[in-house]
């Protein structure tokens, strides 16, 4: 029998050396134990839930559109969102079994909108189907456009815009649905990250035309991704004209994507303004992953979680 087969054999003969790599044995026998735990729990644990209450989180199904609207609904409850938005009436009884709502309701589209009188009919008799679906499901939003330029000068595509809406709101208003007007970027010329030639490409511009309509159930539709890449100074807008906002859709720039601290915007401080500002309405996700979506959509909801 070997000194070290001696040592181990009878304890009395147990060197300082042994004794030290006996404890590092059980030290990272133990880390692995624990290591091992703490990987199974995460795997079997629930992912991040939204608790603080001060921003009322929701997700836009068209960047998770890899996943079905009930799969994505069913991530969305787990994590304490609230709502899946931009999903037609047909998806409206799954989320309400899943505590969920719409908060705010599909309509036209951005390609058309009210700066051209030729586009009105549609986008009206669009609009009106909508605000009678959302009423009677109980919800409060529907979204809606100003559509491109198509060579209009700005004078007459805001005079358009403010006739055009006016013969829609007074019905939003006696159905208690509230119209948001969404401002997008002009600048990028990617598919689904920029809309070069859409008309409403400034949020005073929005501003401009609901004072000219003079109706509480016309507000902004604040995306604070195409607000960064226009405008930027994202808080001051946000303090500056938060009584014209309706909804507010997150993003990360550059590329829409994840609204982590690989891009520009800081996202908890915005949320804090938000919050600040007495706002009650919600915070779509609206971010294109590049990874694993669901990981993605759950660090983004503890982000906003301020």
């Amino acid at each position: 029998m070997s000194a070290k087969e001696t040592s181990r054999s009878h304890p009395e003969h147990l060197t300082r050396r042994d004794a030290l790599a006996d404890l590092t044995g059980l030290a990272v026998a133990s880390a692995a134990s624990t290591t091992m735990t703490s990987s199974a729990a995460e795997s079997k644990d629930e992912l991040y839930v939204a608790r603080n209450g001060r921003i009322r989180q929701s997700v836009v199904h068209w960047c998770f559109k890899k996943m079905s609207v009930e799969e994505l609904a069913n991530h969305a409850a787990r994590m304490g969102i609230q709502s899946v938005e931009i999903v037609g009436p047909e998806h409206w009884p799954m989320l309400k079994k899943l505590n969920l709502t719409c908060a705010i309701s599909p309509s036209h589209g951005f390609a058309k909108g009210f700066a051209h009188k030729a586009e009105w009919p549609e986008c009206i008799d669009k609009l009106r189907s909508m605000i009678d679906s959302t009423a009677e499901a109980g919800f409060f939003s529907v979204i809606t456009f100003s559509g491109f330029r198509r060579g209009i000068d700005e004078a007459e595509g805001r005079k358009n815009m403010v006739e055009g809406l006016k013969q829609i709101v007074g019905y939003a208003e006696n159905q208690k649905v509230t119209l948001c007007l969404e401002m997008l970027n002009s600048r990028v010329d990617i598919e689904m990250k920029g809309h070069p030639d859409y008309f409403c490409d400034t949020i005073e511009s929005c501003v401009d035309i609901c004072n000219q309509v003079g109706s509480e159930r016309l507000k902004i539709l604040f995306d604070i991704y195409h607000v960064q890449i226009m405008q930027g100074d994202i808080i001051t807008r946000i303090k500056q004209f938060h009584p014209y906002i309706g909804h507010y859709h997150t993003a990360g720039n550059p590329g829409r994507e994840e609204i982590d601290d690989t891009q520009e915007i800081h996202y908890a401080p915005i949320m804090r303004a938000i919050a600040e500002t007495g706002y009650k309405g919600y915070v779509g996700q609206e971010f294109i992953p590049r990874r694993d979506p669901v990981a993605s959509l759950n660090q983004a909801v503890r982000i906003c979680d301020v």
